[in-house]
């Protein structure tokens, strides 16, 4: 049994172009594969949160953390792989809906708590919402009745409690790296 090495990141980072592109070139630099990345607008204006499963590999990522907090427009960054954290993924899959399967599948669809976004004469659109463990379980239930696209999110995690982690005074006019 292969023991994951997966790691899961967070950042907070400036609001701006390129930042994502300076971002994601210090991993590929460094041999990480980022196996999943999800990022969006904070509840701080002009900041965004950025998800990363990544798979270091022989790499060491605590050193490519203190790089990410070298670039400019990273506020901060950690790694809550070992934390408490509240996880989930989205994904739409459409799947064929032959008359004969239909109601097979939306009992799949009910049981996993899904929701239907479309349907056609040969198709199911499906939104699932979880943990990745559910997503993958779901469609690899779907997949014997024909999968015909996916397309999943990416994980988004926050630490539990009640400040968490990238918590930034960024927002209240003081230095967001402590400077």
């Amino acid at each position: 049994m292969k023991i994951s090495t997966q790691r899961t990141i967070t950042a907070l980072v400036e609001d701006k172009p390129g930042v994502l592109n300076r971002v994601t070139s210090l991993f590929r630099r460094r041999g990480f594969n980022i196996g999943s990345l999800a990022v969006g607008p904070s509840e701080i204006p002009n900041l965004s949160r950025l998800t990363f499963i990544v798979d270091p590999g022989p790499g060491d990522v605590e050193q490519v953390t203190k790089q990410l907090l070298k670039l400019i427009d990273v506020i901060k960054v950690v790694d809550v792989t070992d934390s408490e954290t509240v996880t989930r993924e989205m994904a739409l899959v459409k799947v064929k809906a032959e008359a004969t399967s239909r109601s097979e599948i939306i009992q799949i669809i009910e049981i996993f708590r899904a929701d239907i976004l479309d349907v056609s004469p040969e198709s199911i659109i499906l939104e699932v919402t979880g943990d990745s463990k559910k997503v993958d379980a779901i469609i690899e239930l779907l997949r014997g009745f024909g999968i015909m696209e996916v397309m999943r999110t990416g994980l988004v995690a926050m630490t539990r409690g009640k400040l968490g982690p990238l918590t930034s005074s960024h927002h209240n006019g003081t230095s967001p790296k402590g400077d």
